[in-house]
């Protein structure tokens, strides 16, 4: 059959390229029919025996042409289980025809003592080996890499985007060879991004395996993932194939350059929707999970560079000029997202920027990685890869990344609770201004010793508008559902404490932090959740102006009791009490209460707390002990 090709005038490079090509396009055929591998086996040694297939006068120190075509041709297929078929077929009979040409040469040299030309031999010969090696390795890993591409998990999450829909491209060995270092990662990441798993899903299949029980490791693994969420359940084959990839890719999937990757593209992906606030949430989820500093520091500074810092000026110019949280079409207008998105958006920028700085604080501690290779994949070239970028980045100018949080929680605030009269620039002077937007590496003039009275008189207001906000979001509702419950969480994610929040920024803006501190106590108790109230005493310095405070909120509470009820028996009571006491609780106004509807034994221990906070020579100790005679009476069974 060869002759006759031969004849023909076809040549067995053509015939070699004609039968690679049917192999690799039919790989669903091949591995449905074992036995064709016998059939390749058999074409490819016919072809190698041919005329001019492997030319016997070709340079014993060069690489077989011959293989070499055959091995190209494995390295630009995508269907790398089909190559990687062929490339074992092709390396064995390669070693048949080379093991034969070698006791050929052998003994020609035994019988001419050419020494030389034998070393020379095997030189050659090793040296198509080891390409033949190298194939093998690249092909088996990238079969292993497309299999994990082409796996999904049952996660059924609630909304799939259009960008998470696009299908992922085939790989192939030259592909990943000219992706440069951070290709393989860079495709996982689009892979995770499709399937849009939890940054602890990868976190977890890095786990090692239990090496007393090898015969069970994946129930244990397994078990694990079911910690993960209940969305991210039923995850099939998944843990097993990034174990395994990460097992054959040690370097280019290390955890911290794989979370990198992922962080790196969730922002891409929402910097073409920003509608879609999860992906960025998300990103940040993947920023957080980066161990080292330095990669973490990098990857945070480009994303505020490249995409965020655009649209959170863009922001802070919208809001301080209407002086309120925006309508949503003036979001859309001016900063490119709705304003639910907007909301999102300014609390994953206060996420980004306080990662900075805690990459800045612990950077001296940890070392610059080093970015290794593996060997298979030494020859790869390409675009420099993020984490390579990452680390070329600049340490950040910490005061100055402070001052943009200082910034971003008020921005935040603002939409998270729709404030009103509220111009976020007004808290600032004119040196705070001008530094924001600045390059976050850049030494700026920032704003120093005492601030003017007006401009802290202004941030109180804000913030202790801002705990009464955040308390009404969490509390108002406790009326109708039990206190301990857990308020409603915000759309993207878990909510900001923000009471603790407006205690820093009270620090950092030079107010006084104990006056937000007594507001909060203060509010929570009008809120009617005295429980937490007396949690967040402990925190309070000065408790005798709190006490002072929390006995008007307790007058108010009686008078409406006694006053507002208007009961004929709340009437009695009221002539019996002292004048001091009576002329007292009418002053008060109960209509600044939020809950009216707090039992009379609640607000006795608040009365007997007052009384505990109290020094006995202060002016209003004699009026709290009339407050205790007045709760027992009315905690009497007749009223």
């Amino acid at each position: 059959m060869c002759h006759t090709l031969e004849s023909a005038g076809l040549s067995p490079q053509l015939l070699l390229s004609l039968l690679l090509s049917v192999w690799l396009s039919k790989e669903k055929d091949i591995l449905d029919k074992p036995q064709s591998i016998y059939c390749l086996h058999t074409m490819l040694s016919l072809l190698s025996k041919m005329k001019v297939a492997i030319d016997e006068t070709w340079d014993s120190q060069s690489v077989s042409p011959w293989w070499q075509q055959m091995r190209t041709a494995c390295i630009q297929s995508e269907n790398n289980g089909a190559a990687l078929l062929s490339a074992h077929v092709g390396h064995s009979v390669a070693a048949q025809i080379s093991n034969n040409m070698t006791e050929k040469k052998f003994s020609q040299t035994v019988l001419g003592a050419d020494s030389e030309a034998l070393t020379d031999s095997w030189e050659a010969l090793s040296l198509d080996t080891e390409y033949w090696k190298l194939l093998l390795k690249q092909l088996e890993d990238c079969l292993i890499l497309q299999t994990l591409l082409h796996s999904k998990g049952n996660t059924q999450t609630s909304k799939v985007s259009s960008l998470q829909a696009e299908p992922l491209p085939r790989l192939s060995v030259k592909k990943l060879l000219e992706g440069g270092k951070g290709g393989i990662a860079d495709s996982v990441a689009k892979w995770i991004f499709k399937q849009d798993f939890s940054p602890e899903v990868l976190k977890l299949a890095n786990e090692e395996r239990d090496a007393e029980n090898p015969d069970e490791p994946k129930e244990g693994v397994n078990r694990s993932f079911l910690e993960v969420s209940e969305m991210e359940m039923d995850l099939g084959a998944i843990p097993d194939l990034l174990h395994l990839a990460y097992e054959q890719f040690p370097c280019s999937l290390e955890l911290d350059v794989l979370h990198a990757h992922c962080c790196w593209e969730y922002v891409v992906q929402w910097n073409k929707d920003p509608e879609e606030a999860r992906f960025f949430v998300r990103s940040i989820e993947h920023l957080k999970q980066i161990f080292n500093a330095h990669v973490q520091n990098g990857i945070a500074l480009m994303m505020w560079n490249t995409f965020l810092v655009k649209r959170f000026s863009a922001a802070t110019y919208l809001m301080d000029k209407v002086g309120k949280s925006p309508k949503d079409r003036l979001c859309r207008r001016d900063v490119g997202m709705s304003d639910t998105a907007m909301t999102s958006f300014l609390g994953s920028c206060l996420d980004l920027l306080q990662i900075l700085m805690e990459a800045d604080v612990s950077r001296d501690e940890i070392q610059v990685p080093v970015l290794d290779t593996e060997d298979a994949w030494l020859s790869v070239e390409g675009p420099i890869s993020i984490v390579e970028l990452a680390l070329e980045q600049k340490h950040i100018h910490y005061p100055l990344v402070e001052h943009h949080s200082i910034l971003c929680s008020v921005l935040y605030a603002v939409m998270r609770f729709s404030l009103k009269t509220v111009k976020p620039l007004s808290l600032f002077d004119s040196k705070g201004k001008n530094a924001f937007f600045k390059d976050l590496t850049s030494i700026q003039l920032l704003p120093s010793g005492e601030m003017d009275p007006n401009f802290i008189s202004v941030r109180q207001q804000f913030l202790l508008k801002v705990v009464s906000a955040a308390v009404q979001a969490q509390h108002s509702a406790t009326k109708v559902k039990d206190p301990t419950e857990e308020a409603t969480p915000t759309p993207f994610g878990k909510d900001q404490d923000w009471p603790a929040l407006a205690v820093d920024l009270a620090h950092h803006l030079q107010v006084s932090e104990d006056v937000v501190r007594r507001h909060y106590v203060g509010e929570l108790y009008n809120y009617g959740v005295d429980h937490l109230g007396e949690e967040a005493i402990l925190q309070v310095h000065d408790k005798e102006v709190l006490a002072s405070q929390l006995l008007v909120l307790t007058g108010q509470r009686l008078a409406h009791a006694l006053l507002h009820t208007q009961t004929k028996e709340g009437m009695e009571l009221l002539a019996r009490l002292p004048p001091t006491l009576c002329t007292w609780l009418k002053a008060m106004d109960p209509q600044d209460l939020q809950n009216t509807e707090v039992p009379i034994a609640t607000t006795a221990k608040l009365v007997n707390k007052v009384i505990e906070l109290l020094p006995e020579k202060h002016g209003q100790y004699g009026l709290a002990l009339h407050l205790i005679e007045a709760v027992e009476a009315i905690s009497l069974p007749s009223l």
